[in-house]
């Protein structure tokens, strides 16, 4: 297995009380979505940031079949503190699929400190891996099933629904 996800969202902001960040500075942004399959399971690729834009992570499900979204991040401490877990869940749980984001914690200079707290969500939005410590280095570890997968996306057919909501509005359906 060997993809390349190049990320489409740059971070530039003015973090409040914080540093300006400017990634168009020094990065291109990439122009296409990518999923994979791994022995894991059909993996859909963002970036940090991406997380704010919930239209990549439904293409990533509904148009490439994701069922493993990744979410490596270096989050600001501030944005982390209030939307981290909060979006990742809110991933898992629209796209029903898994959730894993690894995340850099710690002070990177004076001005920049990321908030950490790696995390692994199931497709009902439950925490089922996490560090102990959530601003150190670490591994956390959680069994995916992937009939329970199946079983949440069976009970609740959102893709299907989502197809009937977007044909009643006159929206592209795919």
């Amino acid at each position: 297995m060997r993809a390349t996800y190049r990320k489409v969202h740059l971070f530039d902001v003015e973090v409040e009380n914080g540093p300006v960040l400017m990634e168009s500075r020094s990065t291109t942004p990439g122009t296409q979505l990518v999923a994979c399959d791994s022995p894991a399971g059909r993996l859909g690729l963002t970036i940090c940031y991406d997380l704010r834009f919930p239209e990549v992570y439904q293409a990533l499900t509904f148009q490439h079949a994701a069922q493993i979204l990744l979410v490596p991040s270096a989050f600001t401490k501030l944005t982390g503190e209030a939307h981290w877990e909060l979006l990742l869940r809110a991933r898992a749980v629209e796209c029903q699929c898994f959730v894993i984001a690894a995340a850099q914690a710690g002070r990177h200079n004076e001005k920049r400190e990321s908030y950490g707290h790696s995390i692994i969500i199931d497709p009902w939005g439950r925490v089922v891996g996490k560090l102990d410590d959530p601003t150190t280095t670490g591994v956390a570890i959680a069994e995916l099933d992937m009939q329970e997968l199946q079983r949440v996306r069976q009970r609740m057919p959102i893709q299907q629904h989502r197809l009937q909501g977007r044909a009643c509005l006159g929206l592209d359906t795919k």
